[in-house]
């Protein structure tokens, strides 16, 4: 079994991780690091055979864990992961990997210099809508790939982050950027527009649109918001041979949040409602396609044979390198009012 520690218990810890290592073949939960006493009292209730600790240096030297997931506050997360580096456990950094490209590179580097294996949390491949869209297009359904429109629309302004270190570019665009990577392959240009808002805590990106440009010839349209008081989880793909629409409900997301745990029922979790099937519009006419599974804990599933097997993890540090190298285009295309070559 691999032993995985996760390190922070706000929401990603808590509804993200846990619940998936849990559900996760050959991992198993080996402890978590919580520091407020009410988040100490939260993960004693979620998960009560669970030694807590209270810091990453502590967990290191109880010995309990081959690998972490490190999913505190953005700005903490680089210090974090080189000290699980230095330890020889193997990382998961959650999104936003790094504040940058050049910042991802450097914990790559560090990573292989220790000789142990660095991945990215970009858990939305595992979503039910975006594996049934990657579905089609492996079966030629819409045949050659035109574009593709990925929105994300939440209704949150809570949870925006607020300030010049985070904003919706990396929070949501992580996650839409690595989609699109991940469908369409490499990215050869991209264009952005980002609407910004003042807040005590600085001037904060709240929406974006992003256009990339695929080495494929692919093109892609990224946008999210979280202050525009709309909810609309969007795919649109467009292909020479038919189209595709689907409005998802983020089944995992609502259920993790209702308080279901993928390990009670493995065979029935991530399937979206009938109600939420996409349809595909081709000559014969539109056809409603039945959901595949979303299985987040595949994630860690897919971890757990790269350190057993030597193969690369689900999501490579250099894939989330690639990521923000795609919106460190996007924030200078925004801020120079042009499209920027890579």
């Amino acid at each position: 079994m691999l032993r995985i520690g996760v390190v922070g218990y706000g929401t990603g810890g808590q509804h993200f991780h846990t619940p998936f290592i849990a559900a996760a073949r050959g991992c198993a939960l080996a402890g978590i690091v919580a520091r407020a006493p009410a988040t100490v009292a939260k993960a004693r209730a979620d998960w009560p055979e669970t030694p807590i600790f209270a810091s990453l240096t502590e967990m290191i030297a109880a010995g309990v864990c081959d690998a972490v997931t490190i999913t505190t506050p953005p700005q903490t997360r680089r210090d974090l992961v080189l000290e699980a580096i230095a330890a020889g456990l193997h990382v998961i950094a959650d999104k936003p990997f790094a504040p940058n490209a050049a910042g991802a590179r450097e914990l790559d580097r560090a990573a292989k210099a220790r000789g142990v294996v660095l991945a990215v949390y970009q858990n939305r491949r595992y979503d039910a809508d975006m594996q049934t869209l990657a579905r089609l297009v492996r079966e030629g359904r819409l045949g050659r790939l035109w574009r593709v429109h990925n929105r994300m629309d939440f209704d949150d302004p809570a949870t925006l982050e607020a300030g010049p270190a985070g904003g919706l570019l990396r929070d949501l665009g992580s996650h839409l950027v690595d989609q699109m990577l991940w469908l369409n392959g490499p990215a050869v240009s991209v264009w952005a527009h980002m609407d910004h808002v003042d807040l005590p805590e600085g001037r904060t990106d709240a929406s974006f649109v992003i256009m990339i440009g695929h080495e494929n010839g692919t093109l892609s349209e990224a946008s999210a918001s979280k202050l525009n008081h709309m909810h609309l989880r969007e795919l649109r793909a467009y292909g020479d041979a038919g189209a595709y629409v689907a409005h998802s409900s983020d089944v995992q997301a609502h259920a993790i949040f209702a308080g279901k745990r993928p390990a009670h029922d493995l065979a029935a979790w991530g399937y979206e409602p009938k109600a939420h099937w996409g349809t595909l519009h081709t000559g014969a006419g539109p056809e409603s396609v039945p959901s595949e599974q979303g299985r987040y804990h595949d994630y860690y599933e897919a971890f757990e044979a790269a350190i057993r097997t030597g193969t690369p993890p689900p999501v490579t540090a250099e894939e989330g390198a690639r990521t923000l190298a795609v919106l460190d285009a996007a924030r200078q295309s925004a801020q120079e009012g042009r499209s920027i070559t890579l």
